[in-house]
């Protein structure tokens, strides 16, 4: 439900009324846009009670009314921050349960009792979910005016923080669920909790120092911009509709000219050019130094510490300072993305180079609607803290921001509120509570990309699976699909070396290589998200010159699992969803590079050097930056790499692109352990549809992939030589003499050093030695492979994710303590034998049941490969699904277990026990949990016919009914990266980007 922008400008009310508006805990950015709303219910005549833990002069320094009462009060947390940019995801849940979980039944009763002594007519929360819980109990309407609400921003926390937490997106769902109806406000993020939504324009603080060249001829109507006039009770607010124009003109167009009464009081020239530094209040202790600006630049510092010294083109500003004067008077802003900055940097036309924050779910909604009105450019952690700014300054006063939409929401949402107040019904009961309910507790969940949801979200946020091969689709349309790439690629691209294999995914990959032209035309696909991705991955290839594709699985555990660890006989199949990397190499005086990386290599005075640019694909689904780069001389030390340690701390420093270390550390490791020195720069294309956090091994597919091309891209390619491994060939690189194994066992040092992950090597061996529809066989400890053993025409293997995130935490058994804490253990045993990870002295550790595991497990595995290939027969599949059956249970004896798991593998025996008949042969015959435990992914197993297929669609229907949650499902094999081998590719008509 919208409203519509008009020309009236009366506020009235038969009644003097009386407003509760709650305001959250979580920075200033809510605080300053209730002060818009709230200012015009008090210019109406209203008083209006706020609920805040906002300091006084936010609302004083706008508000002078007796009409304003301030309750310093705080009723949720928001999210907490570990610093100006990273979001703690599990101490945010844990702050919220001590703010308004554990004390919620006094916050309640308090409430309620306020409520009631001030006799509120309406209750207003931005965004505070127990205050419509409270307003419902007091016997007040309630309405929510926001762009995002809290269920949305901590269900995909409880992901990462343990299923545990998720009553706290319950209890928060359910609060918002007693809300009469959402005022929703531009940039906004899915809200289902809520029945009805009324959309309203931006709303935006107003100036307070106009600009005098283009105000001189009006100041009488400076003077007086409201008046109030009184007839027969009545209260009415009208503007002068010549401060009305003149008011819309400047902010609609913007300033023409800078020379402003901030700029003089400040003694800033007309020539100056001036960047307002704005990370909320947050830039203490960073390292701000002369050489960040470009000559003749000044920079305005919100929030800086009494006791930091700033050098002399930057400005301390008040901590009370009004920052839309302060936006007005600059000509770009460098901050994080906020509603509050965002929304003032598009009224006032103000480029803004934004520096992403982790972990806070509304960003990518508000960062769409700043790049989408070409308000925006991206700075990379890692340049603001060393002080690299003045290509991204440079590049943002080029930009000509184009919002044109209306900025009088606070006017909007205040007359919607008093009408609310007065008895007006704006609610539909469109859909039932239980609904809305259901549907904001499962929010989160469904955000991580999973085929099947039927919850609306945008289109721009949702495109992603279906542009980069993100999703499973039905056999018929794979088959279109297939036919069209083909035809596509053999148009786009020579394929110098290689074969894609009949590889539907590969063929789309090329696909999306060969459009990446497409991202120049200006007038196409401007509202997709990944518009930013294409074209930075446009940037970095050379169109004239070879790249290099290599393709890497990730794999099911079918049995085996943890007990690798303890050189147990493992299985693993190679799945259908891959990572692609596209390599290609050139002279560092050839390499096309990012403006930003150029400007830091023009600091250095050194002429080219190599560099790396990496971009990857669907950094949106993961909260990551799209792009990575970096000089390949950080890599060395006095002629020597560094070492691994060191290059932890090197990608540890910039939380949005630790993901880089999966890939780069792979050239690290290759200089390392091979000698390898890299004269060239560059630039990889990072493309996964192995989805992150589901057990299936999404980070070793990145890992074999780029280390695949990386070492395409720099061995012998003419040269290639055959080898036999488990009687199949596998092919490997001359030059570099790299098998599959070697390789897995090069990424597996990337992961346990580099990336600082404690992991076996059965991903990475599953992913680069695997073959399609066979599985491997292999043993951890000394990381062998034992062979690879045919999947039976009859037998069929699925995986069903749970949607709960992927955790890590024989003989002699009677001798075996039940538990030993760490202590005792290391002084008993000094060590454990395992480099890559840490014994805890404090912690208590299981030790029968963790034994009893690789014990059995390594029975089970055998037992599980013999059965394979003996008769096909109804007893052979339902002895195979029952030791997968036990291994999942001895899972939970470890406490390796879950509950969405648990409920996977419920729901697996119930459907292989529901025969129509008892002659009936079955369909499903067992499940387990797999890889790393505690979450993640079931594997099950049956037999390979349509009935198999429909009822594991049952399973993922009844899955969602249950949780609410979609699983995603994972069926279909395809080779490791050792059998697929790497594509050398030539564009056939290099696009002419002149």
């Amino acid at each position: 439900m919208g409203t519509e922008e008009g020309n009236e400008q009366v506020l009235a009310s038969r009644k003097h009324l009386v407003f509760a508006y709650y305001v959250t805990g979580h920075g200033f950015g809510h605080a300053t846009r209730v002060v818009e709303v709230v200012r015009h219910l008090i210019y109406a005549g209203h008083d209006v009670h706020v609920v805040t833990g906002a300091p006084d002069f936010v609302f004083t320094t706008e508000i002078q009314s007796p009409k304003l009462f301030l309750r310093k009060l705080v009723l949720d947390c928001g999210a907490v921050q570990a610093d100006a940019l990273t979001v703690d995801r599990l101490a945010s849940l844990e702050k919220y349960s001590e703010t308004a979980v554990v004390p919620r039944a006094s916050i309640l009763a308090t409430e309620v009792e306020w409520l009631n002594s001030i006799k509120a007519d309406l209750v207003v929360s931005d965004v505070v979910p127990v205050a419509c819980r409270a307003a419902a109990d007091a016997g007040i309407r309630s309405v929510c005016v926001t762009n995002f609400s809290w269920d949305f921003i901590y269900a995909e926390y409880v992901m990462a923080a343990g299923h545990h937490h998720r009553t706290t997106v319950w209890q928060i769902a359910e609060d918002y669920s007693h809300c009469e109806f959402l005022i929703r406000l531009p940039g906004y993020c899915p809200m289902p909790a809520f029945r009805d939504v009324m959309d309203v324009p931006l709303v935006v603080r107003r100036l307070h120092k106009s600009r005098k060249e283009l105000i001189d001829d009006s100041k009488e109507e400076q003077r007086v911009i409201w008046k109030l006039k009184s007839n027969d009770g009545t209260l009415k607010l009208t503007k002068y509709n010549h401060y009305v124009s003149l008011i819309s003109w400047i902010l609609q167009n913007g300033p023409t000219k800078r020379d402003n009464e901030v700029r003089k009081e400040l003694g800033i020239g007309d020539d100056v050019k001036v960047v307002i530094l704005n990370f909320g209040g947050q830039p203490g202790g960073w390292n701000l130094k002369e050489d960040c600006l470009p000559s003749g630049w000044l920079c305005l510092v919100c929030g800086a510490s009494d006791d930091q010294n700033l050098p002399s083109n930057f400005i301390k500003l008040a901590k009370a300072a009004y920052t839309p004067d302060l936006i007005a008077a600059s000509d770009c802003m460098l901050g994080k993305i906020g509603y509050g900055t965002v929304s003032e940097a598009l009224a006032y036309k103000l480029p803004f180079v934004f520096v992403r924050r982790d972990y806070f779910n509304e960003e990518p909604f508000l960062r769409n609607m700043l790049e989408y009105y070409q308000g925006g450019v991206e700075m990379i952690r890692r340049d603001l803290l060393t002080g690299r700014w003045k290509p991204y300054l440079e590049r943002a006063i080029s930009l000509k921001p184009c919002y044109e939409g209306g900025i009088n929401g606070g006017e909007v949402a205040a007359r919607i509120l008093q009408d609310t107040a007065v008895g007006k019904n704006y609610t539909a009961d469109k859909l039932s509570g239980a609904r809305r309910l259901r549907d904001a507790i499962v929010l989160g969940y469904q955000l991580q990309r999973v085929p099947g949801r039927d919850i609306c979200i945008p289109d721009w946020y949702a495109n992603a699976e279906n542009e980069f091969g993100l999703r499973t689709g039905s056999p018929t349309a794979e088959m279109t699909e297939t036919r069209s790439h083909i035809m596509s690629y053999t148009e786009d691209f020579d394929i110098l070396h290689g074969d894609l294999q009949g590889l539907s995914d590969t063929m789309t990959f090329l696909k999306s290589l060969a459009e990446l032209d497409a991202v120049y035309d200006s007038g196409k696909n401007k509202e997709k998200h990944w518009i930013r991705e294409r074209m930075a991955a446009a940037g970095i290839f050379n169109w004239e010159e070879e790249i290099f594709v290599a393709r890497a699985p990730g794999r099911l555990d079918v049995v085996g699992g943890i007990a690798d660890y303890s050189g147990s006989l493992v299985l693993q199949m190679p799945i259908r969803e891959a990572c692609h990397v596209a390599v290609q190499t050139n002279h560092p005086s050839k390499h096309k590079l990012w403006k930003h990386t150029q400007a830091r290599q023009n600091a250095k005075r050194q002429g080219p050097t190599p560099v790396l640019q990496i971009v990857s694909y669907g950094s949106e689904l993961s909260n990551r930056g799209p792009t990575f780069d970096m000089d390949l001389t950080d890599f060395m030390d006095g002629g020597q790499p560094i070492s691994f340690q060191k290059a932890k701390e090197y990608f540890a420093r910039d939380p949005s692109q630790r993901w880089a270390a999966y890939v780069a550390g792979a050239i690290l490791v290759l200089m390392t352990e091979l000698g390898m020195r890299f004269e060239n720069s560059i630039s990889m294309l990072v493309s996964s549809a192995v989805p992150e956090g589901k057990g299936v091994s999404s980070s070793a597919s990145v890992e074999v992939a780029s280390m695949s091309a990386i070492a395409a891209a720099h061995g012998s390619y003419d040269n290639m030589k055959s080898f036999e491994l488990g009687g199949h060939f596998h092919s490997k690189i001359e030059g570099l003499d790299i098998s599959p194994r070697e390789l897995a066992l090069l990424c597996q040092k990337v992961e346990n050093h580099i990336v600082g992950a404690p992991c076996g090597v059965m991903d990475q061996m599953a992913s680069a030695c695997g073959e399609a529809n066979k599985l491997l066989a292999m043993i951890c400890q000394p990381a062998e492979v034992i062979g690879l053993v045919d999947i039976p025409n009859h037998i069929r293997f699925w995986g069903i994710d749970s949607g709960i995130r992927h955790r890590y935490a024989a003989l002699y058994f009677k001798m075996l303590p039940d538990s030993i804490l760490g202590e005792a253990f290391l002084d008993q045993y000094s060590d454990h034998s395992d480099p890559v990870t840490i014994i805890d002295k404090k912690r208590t550790y299981g030790v029968r049941a963790a034994a009893r595991h690789p014990i059995y497990e390594t029975f089970r595995v055998k037992a599980f490969k013999a059965l394979l290939t003996s008769a096909a027969s109804d007893e052979q599949l339902t002895a195979l699904g029952e030791l997968l059956y036990q291994c999942h249970y001895s899972y939970s004896a470890c406490g390796l277990g879950s509950d969405g798991t648990d409920r996977l593998v419920q729901l697996v025996q119930q459907m292989q026990h529901k025969k129509k008949s008892n002659t009936e042969d079955g369909t499903l015959y067992g499940a387990k949990i797999t890889g790393g435990g505690s979450g993640g992914t079931v594997c099950v197993i049956g037999r390979n016919c349509l009935r198999s297929s429909q009822q594991i669609l049952e399973i993922q229907q009844r899955y969602k009914g249950a949780t609410g949650y979609m699983p995603f499902l994972f069926e279909g094999s395809s080779p490791g990266a050792g059998k697929f081998g790497y594509l050398r590719i030539r564009r056939r008509h290099p696009p002419n980007f002149n």
